[in-house]
């Protein structure tokens, strides 16, 4: 545990007294998170409608920006004693301090009587959500970041085919450019161009190499010449989103739904966006996992963590909404609208769209990769994030890429 953290837990007295409110219609209860682009509102409300109609009361607590933003704000609140009564985070490795400082509600019983062990898929989501022993999170969803999305418009207006892998939209990009079209939309922030600089190097570098550096934490392999071509396809890419002046990645999408960029490199909750805007996958926008070359996808994603807190009352609405956000249809209702997959292996995504059963047949093959955020811890994260910022935003070299990178792998805890 951090000094930090061990400090203000010292003088910290839990009270969950401005995040909840018990009455006789039910329970209120403040829930945080980062969700607030049009999709991703869409699919948060599919949580409140059901928390709603059990006679409780979801009181949102949306925080604007991306997780890198919310984050702290989050776990400000937790340590200043002002907590909420449940907040997304990322399952893996986020909560780790918060956890070991006593500070997060222990969902072990609830876990055990919902059979979590048995409908959790892959296990591994589960797994991270867990420590000495104890379950401690929520799982909620499946998101990977290994997606290209393609624009329909923008290639019929370059008189181009639809790529069908990463090689060709690299080879289609002159075309692009030539009609006045962007070739590839970037968000200006560290960790949109981390997903490009990961989803890159799986298609270029290869499985092997990237679990060597990913999973093993091989700086060798990272310094080698797997991932010098890995970080030169980087340094092309970074030329061909020269022009993108967005800074979030939702604007990004917009541009590919537009037809304005014809392409993007962003994870799954891409499609909440496009089904905002009614666009029609392999009609308006195509989906490729894997950039299309490897049919392999991280498993990624979001949990809810519920603050400790001194009533009774509170702490066991707090387990009754850690259950729902499981349940069968509350999964079902979620996962359709956000644009992830279930973490239930038990239930029915027959009407998933042909984006989401790509996902799934890569799921029930077993193609899943480990995330970042199970891999990393959240400072190495961070670290490589600020890295690709500077990369995708200057004129550093690959090779002076690839050497600092290799020195975050070689530090990585």
């Amino acid at each position: 545990m951090s000094k930090i953290i061990k400090t203000l837990v010292a003088g910290t007295a839990l009270t969950a007294a401005s995040a909840t409110i018990a009455s006789a219609e039910g329970v209120e209860l403040e829930v945080t998170h980062w969700w607030t682009s049009g999709g991703e509102a869409a699919a948060v409300s599919k949580f409140a409608d059901a928390w709603n109609a059990t006679g409780n009361t979801w009181v949102d607590g949306a925080i604007a920006g991306s997780g890198g933003t919310a984050r702290p704000i989050i776990i400000s609140r937790i340590l200043g004693g002002d907590p909420m009564a449940a907040t997304q985070l990322n399952h893996g490795r986020q909560a780790q301090e918060l956890i070991e400082a006593g500070l997060l509600l222990d969902l072990t019983d609830v876990a055990e009587a919902g059979g979590w062990s048995d409908i959790v898929n892959p296990s591994s989501l589960l797994g991270a959500c867990t420590l000495d022993g104890r379950i401690y999170c929520v799982p909620v969803n499946i998101h990977s970041a290994q997606w290209i999305w393609l624009s329909h418009d923008a290639y019929k207006n370059a008189g181009l085919d639809v790529p069908t892998n990463w090689h060709e939209f690299v080879a289609s990009s002159g075309d692009l450019k030539a009609a006045g079209t962007l070739p590839l939309a970037m968000g200006q922030q560290g960790w949109q161009q981390n997903i490009a600089f990961g989803a890159v190097t799986l298609a270029v570098a290869g499985l092997d190499a990237w679990t060597e550096v990913n999973v093993n934490k091989n700086a060798d392999v990272a310094r080698g010449p797997e991932y010098t071509a890995a970080f030169e396809a980087v340094a092309a890419s970074r030329a061909l989103a020269a022009e993108s002046n967005v800074q979030d990645w939702n604007q990004a999408t917009n541009m590919v739904i537009t037809g304005k960029a014809g392409a993007q490199i962003m994870g799954d909750w891409a499609q909440g966006e496009f089904a905002v805007a009614k666009a029609v996958e392999g009609q308006d926008y195509s989906c490729l996992p894997g950039l299309g070359l490897n049919a392999v996808l991280d498993t990624g994603g979001d949990a809810f963590y519920f603050p400790v807190n001194d009533d009774p009352e509170i702490t066991a609405a707090q387990k009754e909404l850690a259950a729902l956000l499981i349940s069968p249809e509350v999964q079902v209702s979620f996962n359709l609208a956000k644009g992830s997959l279930p973490v239930r292996g038990d239930i029915d995504m027959s009407a998933a769209n042909g984006c989401m059963q790509k996902g799934l047949g890569i799921l029930a093959e077993g193609g899943v990769l480990p995330s970042g955020d199970i891999s990393f811890s959240q400072d190495t994260t961070l670290q490589i994030e600020d890295l690709m910022a500077q990369f995708w935003s200057s004129d550093m070299s690959a090779t002076d890429a690839q050497a600092a990178y290799a020195k975050l792998i070689e530090d990585a805890d």
